[in-house]
């Protein structure tokens, strides 16, 4: 369930853009059929695609309409150019409108660092994400929250309760998977987008590219929380899809970062097999027992005319606790289509440890001298200065403070 504040600031991020218009909706489905269209032409002409559940997809899809529930598909990150040429694997049918196409997030100091590239990638249905701290409660992933909740353009299921007065139901009397839309609360209300079927947002839960050297090849870093608050906040839960893929990093390797624009961005290895493997939705009784356990402590540390999220639900121990057992769970799905495909040798059980990642990168490495990696680690921030650093644990320190007062 989500709370007003949220879809609030959710909604100020996409009305940025007049994604009403239906110009802009014509443009958008003009630019994401050119980045598909485009990645089509590079993949079949010089590569080797191969995709795997395919119909897993268009079940999915089918169930999504009918159930009126968002899908979230979830995947290995390996290369830059895992999103579009991803895109470019499947078929043509899957773009036929643009409430096909799957909304996602991208790094705000890559697809966003001017003007040209914001109107780009934001025609292309990409939230910019800030990275280095800013954590997951950035206001992306509560306009994340709200694509993933279905809006008064769609065939709404209410709760039933006649307080239209106010501006929310008290989530004491809101049922899980039960919707109170805004429009149905607030009579003035206009959604940011017009939408006629759920959406689909694709994310990449590890953050940045990974591209490690043998024996740890096409190995994942742990999945950021940012992700758990989409799964857990939206209106409805979400139907979730894992990903794995192979081969986009021979397409763009990362030892070719510290080139010039030609090296880096001219695709390489002309011939490589690329294989998408999609695997079975998550189970729904898994994600529906998570979102029980947040509609409970919402409950529980929500005062009586609270409509956002208070310290106790971000940095809180048992909210924290629950989106890593989110987080851990939805690496595991992926890790199984990685050991499935038989192609690499186990993956190091360090992996998925946020701590070994945390010192890794903090030590520049000098932690686990044996894994090496193909390129840089992008999430060193000696590498990248020219961002603005944040520390997405003061608050969380500050809250434990407090608490520790209070007691």
């Amino acid at each position: 369930m989500s709370l007003p504040g949220v879809l609030e600031r959710g909604d100020e991020v996409l009305n940025q853009f007049d994604r009403r218009n239906p110009f802009w909706n014509f443009s958008s489905h003009a630019t994401c059929l050119l980045a598909v269209g485009w990645s089509k032409l590079v993949l079949y002409t010089s590569y080797k695609p191969k995709i795997t559940g395919l119909e897993i997809l268009d079940q999915a899809l089918e169930k999504s309409q009918k159930e009126n529930r968002g899908i979230m598909t979830i995947m290995n990150h390996m290369s830059v150019v895992d999103d579009p040429f991803l895109w470019g694997c499947l078929p043509w049918r899957f773009y036929r409108d643009i409430d096909h196409i799957r909304w996602g997030l991208g790094a705000h100091n890559v697809c966003f660092q001017n003007k040209f590239l914001t109107y780009f990638f934001s025609l292309g249905k990409i939230l910019p994400t800030e990275r280095f701290g800013v954590g997951p409660f950035q206001s992306s992933l509560d306009a994340a929250i709200r694509i993933m909740s279905p809006d008064d353009s769609l065939n709404l299921v209410y709760d039933g309760t006649e307080e239209t007065n106010t501006k929310w139901v008290n989530p004491a009397k809101q049922e899980l998977n039960k919707i109170t839309p805004l429009a149905q609360i607030s009579k003035e209300y206009i959604s940011p987008i017009i939408r006629s079927k759920p959406s689909w947002i694709h994310v990449f839960p590890e953050g940045f590219v990974l591209q490690l050297q043998q024996p740890f090849q096409n190995s994942m870093r742990y999945f950021k929380w940012g992700i758990t608050r989409i799964i857990l906040e939206s209106t409805r839960q979400p139907i979730i899809i894992p990903i794995f893929s192979t081969g986009f990093e021979k397409i763009a390797p990362e030892s070719a970062a510290g080139g010039g624009l030609l090296e880096r961005f001219l695709p390489a290895n002309f011939g490589t097999e690329i294989n998408i493997t999609i695997g079975n939705p998550i189970d729904d009784k898994i994600i529906e027992n998570f979102r029980k356990e947040w509609l409970d402590l919402v409950q529980k540390h929500l005062n009586s005319g609270e409509g956002d999220l208070n310290d106790e639900l971000k940095f809180g121990k048992a909210a924290q606790a629950l989106r890593s057992k989110i987080s851990s769970e939805l690496r595991k799905a992926v890790l199984e289509i990685r050991n499935s495909t038989g192609m690499f040798p186990p993956e190091d059980s360090r992996f998925k440890d946020h701590k070994f990642w945390h010192d890794f990168t903090k030590s520049e490495g000098e932690s686990a001298p044996e894994v090496k990696f193909i390129g840089q680690n992008w999430a060193i921030r000696r590498l990248q200065k020219f961002l603005k650093e944040h520390d997405e644990y003061e608050m969380s320190k500050k809250h434990e403070e407090k608490v520790k007062e209070e007691k």
